[in-house]
């Protein structure tokens, strides 16, 4: 079934005409849904802490940083766009004892409600408004006159008017000129974790890893192994995303290709689909949720043990020496 997909001839801004809309966390996709909103005509105002890199440029753009509590005691909508991991806790604290009925909490993301991390009154709207893309792109395309598509979900219509006020929320990002894609909390939430644990992040870092260390380690230099596995991804990606896999094929050689067919299916095989499959599960039974969540309460030891492992991963020890050869690339070291 194709998904309804909304443009701005299909609502407008009326469902947030009169309101506060309280934007929680400047971060990437708090600055552009602030920015965006207020370009649009509606009234916001920014929680961030004001001493924080976030809070000096949210000033620098023209906001007034408030404390979480006093901008929930002034709005009547409430943008969520802070870590999933900090949200349950901020909500309790300094949410929970200002809400009335017929306000609208809106999330950029589907997790905690759709876990359950998060469980509001029946007395107020729940709304998504997630742009597919980062909250950079959101305002840049913005500044142009465009819009990133972005999916829409209605979990919780407390007053009748939930579906105008995220309708209202999404054409003022600009999502309205790129297409809002209805969907649901649950479909957001557990397609967004498959593609970033599964391709996007997960499966393509280690992608990138064991490629390189398979070369390496069959010795060949690290620098053309990094060029071959991660330097040229840049190229591949930008194809697929003008043409998808077609003009990717089409664009590189015979060679190339005829491997592509040849070897990818005996990488990427039936039993890796299975455990794709079973990582699915794994996101849909709430298995992960409980990871994320258990680490996070103690401190995220488990998490910052692997990020200190691959920080010091040869791939990236190597890729930064050649990134420092070419300077178009903008490259950037953390």
């Amino acid at each position: 079934m194709a998904i309804e997909t909304l443009y701005d001839k299909d609502g407008s801004l009326d469902g947030l005409a009169g309101k506060t809309v309280a934007v929680l966390g400047y971060g990437s996709q708090g600055h552009a849904h602030a920015q965006n909103l207020r370009d649009s005509g509606v009234k916001v105002i920014v929680a961030n802490r004001r001493e924080s890199a976030n809070g000096k440029l949210a000033i620098e753009h023209g906001f007034d940083p408030l404390p979480v509590d006093e901008a929930v005691k002034q709005a009547d909508v409430v943008i969520f766009t802070l870590p999933d991991e900090v949200q349950p806790e901020v909500y309790e604290k300094s949410v929970v004892p200002h809400l009335k009925d017929g306000m609208t909490l809106g999330f950029t993301h589907g997790f905690n409600i759709h876990f359950t991390t998060i469980e509001p009154p029946k007395n107020v709207n729940v709304v998504m408004v997630a742009p597919k893309g980062p909250g950079h792109t959101v305002r840049w395309e913005f500044e142009k006159g465009g819009g990133v598509p972005s999916l829409m979900s209605i979990h919780q219509d407390a007053d009748g008017k939930a579906k105008d006020v995220a309708m209202a929320w999404a054409i003022g990002v600009g999502g309205g000129k790129g297409g809002i894609m209805v969907t649901s909390f649950k479909d957001e939430c557990e397609t967004d974790l498959f593609g970033e644990q599964v391709v996007l992040c997960g499966g393509l870092s280690e992608m990138i890893k064991n490629g390189f260390e398979v070369l390496t380690e069959a010795g060949y230099p690290p620098e053309m192994a990094y060029f071959e596995v991660c330097h040229e991804l840049e190229l591949i990606i930008n194809l697929i995303k003008r043409g998808g896999l077609n003009y990717m094929r089409y664009s590189i050689s015979n060679t190339a290709e005829f491997g592509d067919y040849y070897t990818g299916p005996k990488i990427v095989d039936a039993d890796t689909k299975k455990r794709m499959a079973d990582a699915l599960k794994h996101i849909q039974d709430g298995g992960f949720a409980k990871a994320f969540r258990d680490d996070y309460e103690k401190g995220f030891p488990w998490f910052k043990q692997q990020k200190e492992k691959d920080r010091n991963h040869p791939v990236e020890q190597v890729g930064k020496e050649l990134r420092s050869m070419m300077p178009w690339l903008d490259p950037v070291e953390m």
